[in-house]
């Protein structure tokens, strides 16, 4: 019988994201303008998060252990970075502070109806510097995650994660496309969101996009997640492309959903999940985390997840 995520096993699973860690200062707005002006806030928010940060947190929330290798400068802000993650339990002794950088920020609209506008900046100084990774700086880990924002340090990750024969997962998010294909072609599992197989498929159809890309990157697991519509994936024993709808949930706050989604499927990953399982918990994680204003902070503990999925309510 295949694990289900209701099994948390023998031992916690440890996860090793690699990517952003940024603050974000989160503005909630009654709309989104449209055109230039002012734009009233009615509540703010500053938290430390980012893709691979925000994943993490996902993991520990979840039950598993995770560590981040990310970059901020030797600024406050970059103290401030750091310390917040690590107090949310996140192992950040493998950040790096970089000498003369700024640290990662972004100002981020929130509107009444979820969605959102995300500004960020990032330091081309942050990522120049880039270690050497082999396969036994990985051995205390069970899996990987890797996202776009540190495709230097990413890309040697993946490598040394699959020499080590370890799950090397991708988040495929919004990039230059040379940067996601580079990623890519290293991977065996990539979680594409639709913009970002958009950029490489020029497809609108997201069971189309899934087909392509599975052509184009034989070697990995293609997943495209779809928000409200679900996610997508690429079947191997049905040799065909398979759906996992999404939960629904009462939209309040959309930011970092994509991150929490990640976070949980390569924890369900180390766990031993079927890939439709995976997904399916992953959804529901994402879903829970939409329904909660606050960025990363929305990330659902394990027994709000295994709730939802006993419901069985999408």
């Amino acid at each position: 019988m295949s694990p289900t995520f209701s099994d948390a096993g023998d031992r916690p699973r440890h996860v090793l994201c690699v990517g952003a860690a940024v603050l974000d200062t989160l503005f909630r707005v009654r709309a989104i303008p449209q055109t230039p002006g002012k734009v009233l806030p009615y509540e703010m928010l500053q938290v430390a998060e980012g893709m691979a940060s925000s994943a993490a947190y996902a993991i520990v929330r979840l039950g598993g252990h995770a560590s981040l290798w990310g970059a901020v400068g030797d600024d406050p802000t970059g103290q401030q970075i750091l310390s917040e993650l690590g107090q949310a339990e996140i192992d950040v002794s493998g950040s790096a502070r970089v000498a003369g950088a700024r640290s990662a920020v972004s100002t981020i609209l929130i509107d009444d109806d979820g969605e959102r506008l995300i500004v960020p900046f990032y330091d081309p100084k942050l990522h120049e510097e880039v270690r050497d990774v082999t396969s036994d700086d990985l051995a205390t880990f069970d899996a990987v995650m890797v996202d776009v924002r540190w495709p230097a340090l990413a890309l040697k990750v993946l490598q040394a994660a699959r020499t080590a024969g370890k799950p090397a997962i991708l988040d495929g998010d919004v990039a230059a496309p040379e940067i996601i294909d580079r990623l890519a072609r290293h991977a065996d599992h990539i979680i594409f969101s639709e913009p970002a197989a958009f950029s490489l498929s020029k497809i609108a159809d997201p069971a189309d996009m899934v087909s392509f890309l599975r052509k184009q990157y034989p070697q990995a697991l293609i997943v495209v997640t779809a928000g409200e519509r679900g996610s997508y994936w690429w079947n191997e024993e049905a040799d065909g492309v398979a759906h996992v709808p999404a939960f629904r949930v009462k939209t309040v706050d959309t930011l970092a959903a994509g991150d929490i989604f990640h976070g949980a499927y390569a924890l369900a990953v180390t766990e031993g999940l079927t890939t439709d399982a995976a997904i399916r918990m992953a959804s529901a994680a994402a879903a829970l985390k939409c329904s909660s204003f606050g960025g990363r902070l929305g990330a659902p503990e394990r027994a709000d997840v295994l709730a939802l999925l006993r419901d069985g309510e999408h």
